[in-house]
């Protein structure tokens, strides 16, 4: 039995799977329901009852990719069970791979966002201007101007980090290790951390006169990537 949708004829499931197959393998991006849904001139409906038909099968038949909803659409990921063989694989000058200090820097962000860049040097210990940088070019971080009644502008992350780090949303982030304090305490202080620095001025390290991070006996991040290294902006 067939039925109909502004003039198209919808098609069985199976006949609609293919065509999906098809646009998800050549996407270069997340594509969602809608988008799916238009190129192959079919109702959302029929379109998500497909994909989750094919999220079923690719389960059932256990293949060493999954079909995943990440960042507002739909996109082929490789199973976890086989990074190890993919990392064995792949050549190690061809990875990309963020530094420490930069997956570091993303991780603050992801917690604390909005944050401003000085608190970000805050929790951190150093500076991070072009730690910063190379997050924004790379499409992870996003820079908001300050608010109408002032402000420093802030950070937060982006849609291509959701996708990148397989999350359908910031809520999907795993929790805080058990001993940090909570996120209160922990905006507190970094306010105040934030302020002594702007009052003491560059030549002082606000963190040895606040009772933070070196006062608690907390090991403090150093830098290790050469953003932070070459930055004529750092202080020694």
């Amino acid at each position: 039995m067939t039925e109909h949708h502004t003039g198209q004829q919808a098609q069985p499931d199976e006949q609609v799977e293919g065509g999906l197959e098809a646009l998800l393998l050549m996407a270069e991006e997340a594509m969602s329901s809608q988008a799916l849904a238009e190129a192959v001139q079919q109702p959302v409906e029929v379109v998500e009852r497909a994909l989750a038909s094919l999220v079923d099968f690719y389960d059932r038949t256990g293949r060493g990719f999954e079909l995943r909803r990440i960042g507002g659409g739909w996109r082929y990921w490789t199973r976890a069970e086989h990074a190890e063989l993919i990392s064995a694989w792949v050549v190690s000058g061809q990875q990309n791979k963020l530094s420490q200090a930069a997956l570091e820097t993303l991780s603050v962000v992801a917690y604390l966002q909005p944050i401003s860049r000085a608190r970000i040097s805050a929790v951190r210990g150093v500076n991070v201007d072009g730690v910063v940088r190379t997050l924004l070019n790379r499409g992870l971080l996003a820079e908001n101007p300050p608010t109408e009644g002032g402000g420093a502008i802030t950070f937060t992350t982006t849609e291509y980090f959701l996708e990148r780090m397989g999350l359908a949303g910031l809520g999907e982030l795993p929790p805080l290790a058990p001993h940090l304090p909570d996120a209160s305490a922990l905006e507190a202080e970094l306010s105040q951390l934030a302020q002594t620095a702007e009052q003491e001025g560059p030549g002082q390290d606000a963190q040895g006169s606040t009772g933070g991070p070196q006062q608690r006996g907390e090991p403090v991040a150093e830098p290790t990537m050469d953003e932070e290294s070459h930055d004529p902006e750092r202080r020694p």
